[in-house]
């Protein structure tokens, strides 16, 4: 019986990245970009470069996952972001695998440029990313809306070959998506009721530089990874500000 596959890419205003991440996934059975209603060239881009385009208002990243679970008709689906890319090498992983598949779901690694710059220690390699799913088998945690948590049927499985993921190109974007980690990480610890003591301001951006640029030796990737350590103990830090005014509001 032949195994079906389809390549998912989650988009809005991706023209800069679409049609290379739709030709890195070209290998795959069939290729649907699930659009969020791109005001940009996506969707052209998309079409023109052989994909189906399926368009889904956009609520929450696991929501839109789901949705594209439900949609898109395949046996396993294989979730790529825009600004991630496959490669030969992972496509002949993936078909050699997916016949003989004894998980419901497999982690795959990612090899993450930052500020155009690989970053093979500091917290960013291997970071798996569970995106190739069984479809019928696999659903996203609806109250996880961000760093999305998927539930299996059974224990995942692990890749070898990563993803190549050209993640923050500059400072600006960097400060961008952590400023929108820090709100939402902060609700969640206001409603785990952990409270912002005082000592926690030190500590635990303390703790986040040595856990990165020691344990997770950073330090191997020289002053980027000093950099990359620092200014994730300052988002830290801020995190617990932001918690600090969650209480002050409430």
């Amino acid at each position: 019986m032949t195994v079906t596959l389809a390549a998912v890419i989650l988009a809005k205003n991706e023209e800069a990245h679409i049609v290379e991440c739709i030709s890195s996934v070209q290998w795959a059975d069939r290729v649907v970009v699930f659009d969020s209603f791109s005001t940009d060239r996506t969707v052209t881009l998309a079409q023109d470069a052989g994909a189906d385009v399926i368009q889904n208002p956009f609520e929450n990243y696991a929501q839109q996952r789901n949705a594209a679970l439900d949609a898109v008709d395949a046996d396993w689906i294989l979730f790529v972001d825009a600004d991630e890319r496959s490669s030969p090498e992972q496509a002949a992983e993936i078909r050699d695998l997916l016949p003989r598949a004894e998980h419901n779901g497999y982690w795959i690694p990612r090899h993450n440029y930052i500020f155009g710059k690989l970053t093979r220690h500091t917290g960013w390699f291997p970071d798996y990313q569970m995106r190739l799913l069984r479809r019928g088998k696999a659903r996203y945690d609806p109250e996880r809306q961000v760093h999305e948590l998927v539930i299996l049927e059974g224990d995942p499985g692990y890749l070898a070959v990563p993803f190549t993921h050209f993640n923050y190109t500059s400072f600006r974007q960097f400060r961008e998506k952590q400023n929108r980690y820090v709100r939402y990480d902060a609700r969640i610890l206001q409603e785990q009721g952990i409270r912002p003591r005082p000592h926690k301001f030190l500590t635990q951006p303390l703790r986040q530089f040595l856990w990165r640029f020691v344990t997770l030796r950073g330090y191997r990737d020289g002053w980027h990874g000093l950099r990359l350590s620092l200014l994730m103990a300052w988002y830290e830090f801020q995190k617990y500000v932001h918690l600090r005014r969650l209480y002050h509001d409430s």
